[in-house]
């Protein structure tokens, strides 16, 4: 038997019409679906413009340079500086979001290299890797040293150690880094990649390559201190004034590390804001040096404030001494000008950091001028009456008497004048 659809010729059944419009919205549907999918992908779920981008990444490597800075280097490193605990936990947690840095393992290898500066123990010196293994190797080496659980036991003390530091920094050390990637790849899709690529590189770059290879290798430095550490540029801005590596390493616990009129400390720029808004407390600053020209006898304070800042000493001296008389007789000097010439930045470098090179122009300079050699040898003196180890304050003032009188017996006016002018030495305090 025929049902009613058989019988009437040319009419379609309820199926057989809905199934072609079925059919199109699905293959419109699924190609909607799989041009969002594909938008998201590429775009992620906030469409926002390639500046906005660059913005971001800018924004966001600024501050994990500045977290490096006050945080890890300036507040927990040397304790120049107290950060208020809400500052100090937000640092705390950007370097675990964006960098998976353990504060405790940062702090050991920064104090070791203090502590080894340029000797084989130092983790990360140019001088014993030489310049390239630091500048492309830079992380590896931290990696390194920041394993050796040694290191940790006896550099890494007085880090935090509360509920987050243990459970969630220390054990999920990655996890911060992977939570950025999936958060940027979620907003910004491909791009958010590139963001976090670039992110990842900042520290790694900036600072393991550039300041502990760069800034031990190549700059200016304003203080001769015991090690290679040079200042790349006044200007600190971009790695928020760990640039001025020299003045860090003269005066390792002080907040501020712009210490001439020309040079910008961006890192102390900020300490200063956080400080007026009750954010941050400046513990200690490099000492400033005044001269009272009334005081002509040399006392205890002196003493004090001499050993308290000796680097200025030196690098007053290498300027209102050395140079001086370095450059009177190279005018002076017809036959030996090349000579004095090839010599004069080797007088003013610390000893031990000269190549047998070096040693060799400064001998010849020295031959050929008493009134050089002179200045050089009490340059040298100055210089050990520090390095006495456990003398008294009574002592030090003796030894520093003794050479000022031994200075104003040369009748050398550059050093007569110096020895006039530490005897009123005495440093300016820091007002907060």
């Amino acid at each position: 038997m025929l049902s009613k659809q058989q019988c009437i010729p040319g009419r379609q059944t309820f199926t057989e019409r809905v199934t072609p419009l079925t059919n199109g919205l699905c293959k419109v549907s699924a190609s909607l679906i799989f041009r969002e999918v594909e938008s998201l992908f590429l775009l992620g779920f906030w469409d926002v413009s390639v500046w906005t981008l660059v913005a971001w990444t800018a924004i966001s490597c600024h501050i994990t340079l500045l977290s490096m800075t006050l945080y890890l280097h300036r507040s927990q490193a040397h304790r120049s500086v107290d950060l208020h605990p809400v500052l100090q936990h937000f640092f705390r947690f950007w370097l675990w979001l964006t960098t998976g840095t353990n504060t405790k393992e940062w702090v050991s290898v920064h104090r070791k290299h203090h502590a080894r500066c340029e000797g084989p123990e130092d983790p990360h010196s140019p001088q014993v890797y030489g310049i390239r293994k630091v500048l492309l190797e830079g992380a590896e080496l931290y990696r390194e040293a920041a394993d050796d659980k040694e290191n940790l036991k006896k550099f890494g003390f007085g880090t935090p150690d509360d509920w987050m530091e243990r459970h969630v920094y220390s054990r999920c050390a990655m996890g911060g880094i992977t939570l950025l990637a999936i958060i940027e790849f979620i907003l910004f899709g491909l791009s958010g990649i590139a963001v976090f690529a670039i992110q990842m590189l900042c520290i790694p770059v900036l600072a393991a390559g550039v300041i502990n290879g760069l800034a031990h290798f190549w700059g200016y430095r304003n203080f001769e201190t015991d090690d290679a550490a040079t200042n790349l540029t006044p200007v600190a801005a971009i790695i928020c004034g760990e640039e001025l590596h020299n003045n860090h390493h003269a005066y390792p616990s002080s907040a501020r590390f712009a210490l001439r009129r020309w040079e910008l400390d961006l890192g102390w720029v900020y300490l200063r804001v956080f400080s007026f808004l009750g954010l941050a407390k400046i513990r200690r600053v490099a000492p400033r040096p005044r001269f009272d020209a009334d005081k002509t006898v040399m006392d205890i304070d002196t003493v004090k404030a001499i050993i308290s800042s000796r680097l200025h000493v030196m690098e007053s001296y290498a300027r209102k001494v050395v140079k001086p008389t370095h450059a009177i007789e190279l005018r002076a000097s017809t036959e030996n000008r090349r000579t004095l010439r090839e010599a004069g930045r080797d007088l003013l470098k610390v000893d031990h950091l000269l190549d047998e090179a070096a040693r060799m122009r400064v001998s010849a300079a020295l031959s050929t001028s008493e009134t050089l050699n002179t200045v050089y040898e009490l340059q040298n003196e100055l210089q050990e009456i520090w390095h006495k180890a456990g003398a008294s304050q009574e002592a030090l003032l003796q030894a520093l008497q003794d050479w000022c009188k031994q200075a104003e017996a040369t009748g050398i006016d550059c050093l007569q004048e110096f020895a006039a002018r530490l005897r009123g030495y005495h440093l300016k305090p820091f007002n907060g």
